[in-house]
């Protein structure tokens, strides 16, 4: 069979983010190109959420296991530059952080310069909100707690 990146990307989309697994790595738009060497070989590039992310080996290990099981050979090579951005983050996938608890990235324009916008919780969804710590669970989030309802949570840092 002769794959398309359309069909190899359909292929990944069992591929999800080891800590924050409710995301794939299509939901994260860590998938920067593919590549198709033959009918059973893909080079795929893919960028880490920052640089020195720790689940960047375990996601290129599952995106070569998912597509090994299709008869096809993975090639993951990992790319710095451009740098990821919470842009190439899916709308969907953003809706399944805030279903899991963790809140979005959020921007407020400024100057052409991005500032961090109120962070509501994703929870009982107050804006009354407090940044406990600029690292959360992992070093891509932040950890605030909501003072309407009393719940820490994760944040999802823009970058």
């Amino acid at each position: 069979m002769r794959y398309t990146p359309e069909d190899i990307l359909q292929l990944l989309e069992p591929v999800c983010d080891p800590e924050v697994p409710v995301l794939s790595v299509q939901d994260l738009g860590i998938i920067r190109q593919i590549t198709l060497v033959s009918d059973t070989e893909v080079d795929i590039d893919i960028t880490p959420t920052y640089s020195g992310c720790p689940a960047m080996q375990t996601i290129a290990t599952a995106i070569r296991l998912e597509l090994m099981g299709h008869g096809i050979k993975a090639n993951v090579k990992e790319i710095l530059s451009p740098a990821w951005t919470t842009d190439w983050m899916s709308d969907q996938g953003k809706e399944k952080l805030k279903e899991y608890g963790i809140a979005p990235p959020q921007y407020l324009a400024k100057n052409d310069l991005r500032e961090a916008a109120i962070v509501p919780c994703p929870r009982c969804e107050s804006t009354d909100t407090q940044l406990l710590s600029q690292f959360g669970s992992t070093s891509c989030k932040a950890l605030y707690r909501c003072q309407s309802c009393l719940e820490p949570f994760d944040y999802f840092k823009c970058h």
